[in-house]
C-alpha cells in the first residue's frame, strides 16, 4: 500500500520525484556536486541511524524510491540536502546516510583489497579517494566508516566492523606506531599502539 503523503501532489517529495525523473534511465549518479539551484528550505525527511529513511514520521518502504533519492543527496557545508537542477531542500542525518552492508575482501597487507555494498547498493572499493576512517563510539569502541561519494559516508555494520578490526596491523605512522587497517595501497589509522596499551 502506498503512502498518500508520498505521492500527494504538490508535496515537496513529489516534486523531487518529478524532477529527478526515472533512476533506470540514468547512467551513473547524477553530477551533483555541479548544480547550485536555490535552497529551498528543509522538508521532514529524516535517515536514521540504522539507514532507514522516514518522511513525515513514516518510514520510506519502497527501495526504488529511497535508492533514487541515495543518488542526488549531499553533504553542503550547513547540512545535508537533497538536489535537483532545480531545488535543493535540506534533510536529517542522524549518524551517517548510508550502511555499508557487505564487504568482500582479497589477498593481504599491502596487496589486500576491501569492497563494501551499502544499503542502497552502491559498491565502494577501498582506498585513497574511498578511506576508512574509524571514530570513537559513545562507548569508547570503535565505529568505522567508508567514504562512499562527496562527503557522504557509510557506518560498517558492526559484524562487518568486527571482520575489518580483525585485519588490523601495526605500522609506523609519521614516527609513530599505530594500529589500523591497510586496502587499495593505502593505510588507515584506527589508534597509536601506544593508547591501547595505556588502555589494557
Amino acid at each position: 500500500m502506498t503512502d498518500p503523503t508520498l505521492s500527494a501532489p504538490g508535496t515537496a517529495l513529489s516534486r523531487l520525484t518529478e524532477a529527478l525523473g526515472s533512476d533506470a534511465a540514468r547512467k551513473g549518479p547524477p553530477p551533483v556536486e555541479r548544480w547550485n539551484p536555490p535552497y529551498c528550505g528543509e522538508i521532514d525527511m529524516r535517515i536514521a541511524a540504522d539507514g532507514s529513511w522516514h518522511y513525515m514520521g513514516t518510514p520510506i518502504n519502497r527501495p526504488a524510491l529511497v535508492r533514487l533519492f541515495s543518488t542526488v543527496l549531499r553533504k553542503d557545508p550547513e547540512r545535508y540536502v537533497l538536489v535537483t537542477p532545480v531545488e535543493r531542500v535540506g534533510i536529517v542525518v542522524d549518524d551517517a546516510p548510508f550502511l555499508a552492508v557487505e564487504m568482500a575482501v582479497e589477498g593481504e597487507g599491502k596487496d589486500r583489497q576491501i569492497a563494501f555494498r551499502t544499503n542502497v547498493n552502491d559498491l565502494v572499493q577501498v582506498g585513497p579517494d574511498n578511506p576508512v576512517r574509524f571514530d570513537e563510539d559513545a562507548h569508547g569502541g570503535v565505529k568505522p566508516y567508508v567514504k562512499v561519494r562527496g562527503d557522504l559516508w557509510a557506518l560498517v555494520t558492526r559484524a562487518l566492523a568486527l571482520d575489518l578490526i580483525g585485519m588490523t596491523e601495526e605500522r609506523e605512522v609519521d614516527g609513530e606506531l599505530m594500529f589500523g587497517v591497510a586496502a587499495g595501497g593505502a593505510f588507515f589509522p584506527i589508534s597509536p599502539v601506544a593508547d591501547l596499551g595505556e588502555a589494557s
